[in-house]
């Protein structure tokens, strides 16, 4: 009996040591190549992170061939808060990081929605730890194209990158400025706007002027179409730059074309993961040049691959773009990757609203055949339509001088407008050092005109 005894002694114990490794020891568990994605992905952690209303702790990350691994979590955000709602209506508020999360290997691309950390397609990443790696600007902007390469929950809400990268997507002059369909061309390419882009300095297409040179970040949708996220009307590079799907290429001639433009490549470096070996049809290159193009010839300087999009089985993908070859919910493309959304969670409009042209942001996996599997699309802008519109900043005020004229992020905030809400405060409290989210529909002129001010705690 005494024997008997101890067995069931030892078992409860061997459990009880089980279980709490499984739950990290409140920060110190390990998994190797568990599955905690249902199945999905061959990643987990114990995150580690440093929301004021949880604990820390460091777990390690199995590997996704299934190897044990070394690693951190998802870092919770640093600021003390655990969410910024995007008051967009749609269920798809920002995350903002948190502790003990599963995590798995992900890739987020798209552009940028707030800074206090970054925001992407809905979801603050961590970058406390992240490399950033940025060209034609000198610090990120709301409405700057982006891929971030990180950790992200299984639930795709909170999340902390590795690394940043950015950079624009055309430069070059103006032509057929239409302000009624809003649209112009660039170098060849069709630009579209809609009620999300951003204006770095302009009010409006009715400011640009054709001839003029403008930089452009943007969304490749159809070939020869960009869909601009943010525009400069003044930058500070003049070198011609042109972003899009490759079509007729021509090895022997050592030319391609981006819309209009033809492109001569033969003594252009090649970088971002492509060669001369890889290019193809379809695929999504950068070109830089050192001067204009003449009579439609574009003289290559150097060809990068873009923003590369993973192809990895149960990768996780953040992918915000505008749909083409729409076939149905279960056979579409963004950013020339294959969609399949028949089983997502469809918000911010009706399922059958979704078509080529409609602006969306995908989070979903890799399938073995390379088929992004939605688990949730959000619709961002039908065309003639419109739609939902947030961005965001967080962090301490700065450089104030009114309601209408201070900053946060060093980015300038106007709320000074007689509409804007405030919560856990009053105007009367902005401040410099007073920490708050802002959030907002539009940048005009550099500028994020607040519809909600959040006070945050110290």
């Amino acid at each position: 009996m005494k024997n008997h005894h101890r067995w069931m002694r030892g078992i409860l114990v061997a459990g009880t040591m089980a279980l709490l490794l499984s739950c990290g020891g409140g920060g110190g568990g390990s998994s190797a190549g568990s599955s905690s994605l249902g199945g999905t992905a061959a990643s987990a952690s114990t995150g580690s992170g440093s929301d004021a209303s949880g604990g820390t702790g460091t777990g390690s990350t199995g590997a996704t061939d299934g190897t044990s691994g070394t690693g951190t979590g998802t870092a919770g955000s640093t600021d003390g808060t655990s969410t910024a709602g995007n008051g967009s209506g749609d269920g798809s508020g920002v995350g903002s990081g948190g502790t003990g999360v599963s995590t798995a290997d992900a890739t987020g691309i798209g552009s940028v929605g707030g800074i206090g950390s970054v925001i992407l397609n809905g979801v603050r990443y961590n970058t406390d730890a992240a490399s950033f790696s940025l060209e034609d600007t000198t610090e990120l902007q709301i409405g700057m194209s982006v891929r971030i390469a990180g950790k992200i929950d299984s639930e795709f809400t909170a999340a902390t990158a590795q690394q940043v990268e950015s950079a624009a997507e055309l430069r070059g002059a103006v032509s057929t400025i239409d302000v009624a369909k809003g649209s112009f061309v660039v170098m060849g390419t069709m630009v579209t706007i809609d009620n999300a882009t951003v204006w770095g300095d302009a009010t409006g297409l009715a400011q640009a002027v054709d001839g003029n040179v403008v930089q452009v970040w943007g969304l490749p949708s159809a070939p020869g179409t960009l869909r601009a996220t943010r525009v400069d009307l003044r930058p500070a590079s003049v070198e011609p730059l042109v972003t899009g799907a490759v079509k007729s290429l021509d090895r022997i001639a050592g030319t391609f074309m981006i819309g209009q433009l033809t492109v001569r490549y033969a003594t252009a470096s090649f970088s971002g993961g492509i060669d001369e070996a890889t290019l193809m049809d379809g695929r999504i290159v950068r070109v830089r040049g050192s001067t204009a193009p003449a009579l439609g010839i574009f003289n290559a300087a150097k060809v990068q691959g873009w923003y590369a999009v993973p192809t990895l089985n149960a990768a996780a993908v953040q992918l915000a773009g505008v749909v083409t070859d729409y076939g149905g919910l279960g056979s579409f493309k963004v950013l020339g990757t294959s969609i399949d959304a028949s089983n997502a969670l469809v918000t911010g409009g009706l399922p059958s609203s979704v078509g080529n042209g409609v602006k969306v942001e995908i989070d979903g996996f890799v399938s073995s055949n390379g088929v992004l599997v939605a688990k949730k699309l959000r619709i961002r802008n039908i065309p003639g339509v419109g739609g939902p519109v947030d961005f965001t900043l967080i962090g301490a005020i700065g450089g104030y001088q009114s309601p209408s004229d201070f900053k946060v992020q060093g980015r300038s905030v106007n709320a000074g407008s007689p509409g804007t809400a405030f919560e856990n405060g009053t105007v009367a409290d902005l401040a410099n050092g007073r920490r708050v989210t802002v959030v907002g529909n539009s940048v005009v002129n550099g500028v994020l005109i607040a519809q909600r001010v959040v006070f945050l705690q110290p």
